[in-house]
């Protein structure tokens, strides 16, 4: 008997070959899926890089990274430029085409030699006979920072705020001034004579400061310009009182300088008379930097000023009164200018003053308060590192005969380096931010763009 299948009806082996095909390519994609899940790259994807290159990669383009490269690259230009100027690279570059190993030796030797001294000055004194002179450097150091770093903190707290403080200079000659003329005849005890000759510099720094606050918040004005015309009303105030025997200057003389700071107003040396650069000023600058810290990154009117120098508009929009905060930064700055004018008075210069106390620190305080980001603890470093650049500075004029102006030309160079973080990075082929390289890629398409139409038109 005959059992063929009617023409019109399937073939039962292909149905059941075509349901099997089926099956393996539904379970061939569910693992596919599977592996994607779990994590294993499927075939035409990229793998992504691993974790530690991402920590790496963040690493390396990170403001930390990029100060301490902006420092080496300033030492090196300052090592090209101590090349040059040496006498006897001069010398030897004469004869360079001949002889070209002793120009780079006498190179090397006065680039090494400056830095050698720069450390030996600032640090540690490796030729030193006792241990006592072998530190006696890194004192010398931190005296020189303590002031610096506190007008630095002022400089810095008003740039949290969106305000450009460059008049410390004028704010440590009033609290100067202030303090000179209500304490130095005091005659008190020295535990009522040290801290109430601080403080009322402390304040005359805080009222010239708020001068500043009080009148941007009420008319407007700009920072900069109130900053500029009060350092020289100060500067010439001050020379006036030291010229004139019934202010500040100085009994028995007609020379234009004050009355020495009162010994029971100085501060004692730290570690006794052996480091006469390290005072008791330090300690304070340290408990200044980490009341500036606390007061900007916990507090709440830190918050409120750090608020207004993001958006004062959107600060103002939440009800933060921005000429509130423009005050009180102002007054605070202030204050910590004034600091650094007591520790110039109280600690460095104690045999008087005139109107060139400020020796430089306040507009040199701006450097530091850009290096450190405007953040105390950063600021402190940059501070330290400052004085370390100025107290080696003599050592390298001593020893090398390598004019101080150097040193200038390499904080300089830092700060430069320091506003150009892109620079740095393309220098020593590190990764871009992702800003650059949103930056880079809006470029490009504007560039594309622009030649399209110009082939349109």
């Amino acid at each position: 008997m005959s059992t063929d299948t009617p023409s019109g009806a399937p073939d039962a082996g292909a149905e059941s070959l075509a349901l099997q095909s089926e099956a393996a390519a539904q379970t061939a994609a569910a693992k596919t899926a599977a592996s994607g899940l779990h994590g294993t790259p499927t075939q035409g994807d990229v793998p992504p890089p691993p974790r530690q290159n991402l920590v790496i990669r963040d690493i390396m383009r990170g403001s930390v990274v990029t100060t301490i490269l902006a420092i080496v690259l300033a030492m090196i230009v300052g090592g090209i430029l101590i090349a040059i100027t040496d006498p006897a690279v001069q010398k030897a570059a004469g004869y360079f085409f001949a002889r070209p190993s002793d120009t780079i030796v006498a190179a090397w030797n006065a680039v090494v030699g400056a830095y050698v001294a720069l450390f030996q000055g600032s640090i540690i004194n490796f030729g030193a006979s006792s241990f006592q002179q072998a530190i006696l450097p890194f004192t010398s150091t931190l005296g020189f920072a303590a002031p610096l770093t506190a007008a630095a903190l002022g400089v810095a707290l008003a740039f949290r705020v969106g305000l450009f403080n460059i008049g410390a200079q004028g704010q440590m000659l009033i609290a100067c001034a202030a303090s000179a003329l209500f304490t130095f005849n005091l005659g008190l005890p020295m535990w009522l004579q040290l801290p109430i000759t601080l403080v009322v510099g402390i304040i005359g720094g805080a009222v010239w400061g708020g001068i500043v606050g009080l009148l941007k918040a009420r008319t407007g004005a700009h920072e900069v310009i109130l900053t500029i015309m009060l350092n020289y009303i100060a500067f010439y105030l001050v020379s006036w009182m030291v010229r004139t025997p019934s202010m500040l200057q100085k009994p028995g003389t007609n020379q234009p300088i004050s009355a020495p700071t009162p010994a029971n107003a100085v501060f004692p040396p730290l570690f006794g008379p052996q480091y006469p650069q390290l005072t008791w000023a330090f300690p304070v600058v340290l408990l200044a930097t980490l009341i500036v810290w606390w007061l900007i990154e916990r507090s709440s009117l830190g918050f409120r000023m750090r608020a207004v120098g993001e958006n004062p508009n959107a600060a103002r929009a939440a009800g933060i009164s921005v000429p509130r905060m423009f005050v009180y930064a102002m007054l605070f700055a202030g204050g910590l200018a004034g600091l650094a004018g007591m520790i110039q008075i109280q600690s460095t210069i104690t045999s008087g003053f005139d109107a060139g106390i400020h020796a430089g620190i306040g507009f040199d305080a701006i450097t530091v308060a850009l290096l450190g980001r405007s953040r105390a603890w950063g600021t402190l470093f940059a501070g330290l590192l400052f004085g370390a650049l100025k107290a080696g500075s003599f050592t390298m004029q001593a020893m090398q005969g390598i004019p101080v102006d150097i040193v200038l030309v390499v904080q300089s160079l830092i700060v430069l380096f320091i506003a150009a973080p892109p620079l740095v990075r393309a220098i020593f082929f590190l990764p871009k931010t992702d800003a650059e390289k949103k930056a880079i890629a809006v470029r490009k398409a504007t560039k594309k763009a622009a030649k399209k139409e110009a082939a349109a038109a």
